[in-house]
């Protein structure tokens, strides 16, 4: 008997010992007031909560707990922390968006036609141009604004973007916080973060529908690609890497390992991706020194440039991290 309720509660607490409870307080840095209504989650998945009228949160983390805590508010600047513990509860101020929320005022007034022009040009940008963007919906358009600068159109969103993604079978909250496009150049960027809000697969048929689109989608992406380095098992899923003279770039070559599991992407070149491909599809330029990946497909976006294909992918062909190939 004393054997089985001690193992009851080494159970027990091994299940303790694997929640990861975040406990924080969102306050105005202007003024000091609490924020309610925020979105707190990790970002590109489902994972998620929402502060209460006294700015409070919590929220588990257990699954993506080596991923960044996403912080997003309405008139806010988004906020994302790396650095955080379960141990102590957070305090996170965020600074509100007072001079954009001006230019939004003034971008209103523009014609319909050429909002209508704007809003095309939107969509194909930051949705994708191909199958999985074109059979995406924005349900709250409205809430989008334009202001042209130059040769320059920058988007504005009063609210996050809703999506609804009819290719992949998933509805998407979007916090945007940039998106600039060049006329001249033909060239866009874009920041944000993206909550997975549901799954569409409802019923066998839509089910099957969605996997087929999903994999598809998977197979040759980021997230396919800095999974497979994280697990050193490039080769065996297609990939393989090469720098500018041709010579291959072999996993220990660029990966090292810090505080005993977090893995980082470290190159002083440009890495040339070649997938199911003797030419490269993609090109992955280093923009820091260290690069922070994880298992599930998550990388640091800041500290990356890309080219080629993996470029090409836009809102419309995102997958959460805790998209499982089948």
């Amino acid at each position: 008997m004393k054997k089985i309720i001690l193992l009851l509660l080494f159970a027990s607490f091994f299940k303790v010992g694997q929640t990861q409870n975040i406990k924080g307080t969102l306050r105005d840095k202007s003024d000091n007031q609490y924020i309610i209504f925020a979105s707190i989650y990790i970002n590109g998945t489902s994972v998620g909560t929402y502060s209460d009228q006294n700015g409070y949160f919590e929220l588990d983390i257990s699954k993506f707990g080596s991923l960044p805590l996403t912080i997003s508010a309405l008139g806010y600047y988004t906020v994302t922390l790396t650095d955080f513990s379960s141990e102590k509860q957070i305090e996170v101020y965020l600074i509100p968006k007072t001079f954009e929320l001006k230019e939004v005022v003034v971008s209103a007034r523009s014609t319909a036609k050429a909002r209508k022009t704007n809003l095309k040009l939107f969509r194909d940008q930051f949705l994708g141009s191909g199958y999985n963007g074109q059979n995406c919906v924005i349900t709250n358009e409205g809430d989008i604004t334009f202001k042209n600068s130059g040769d320059t159109l920058k988007a504005y969103a009063s609210k996050p973007i809703l999506i609804v993604n009819n290719a992949l079978g998933y509805k998407i909250t979007y916090y945007l916080d940039n998106f600039e496009y060049c006329w001249k150049c033909k060239s866009f960027l874009y920041k944000g973060n993206a909550f997975f809000s549901e799954d569409m697969s409802t019923s066998l048929t839509s089910k099957n529908f969605f996997e087929k689109r999903r994999k598809k989608a998977y197979l040759g992406s980021r997230s396919h690609f800095f999974s497979s380095l994280w697990t050193n098992s490039l080769n065996s899923n297609g990939f393989f890497i090469k720098n500018s003279v041709e010579e291959i770039i072999n996993y220990e070559d660029i990966v090292s390992v810090r505080a005993g599991f977090k893995k980082y992407l470290s190159s002083k070149s440009d890495l040339y991706i070649y997938y199911l491909s003797k030419s490269p599809s993609s090109c992955i330029q280093p923009l820091k020194d260290h690069i922070f990946f994880d298992v599930k497909g998550y990388f640091d976006g800041s500290g990356v440039m890309m080219s080629g294909q993996m470029a090409q992918q836009r809102i419309g062909d995102l997958l959460p991290y805790d998209f499982k190939l089948k």
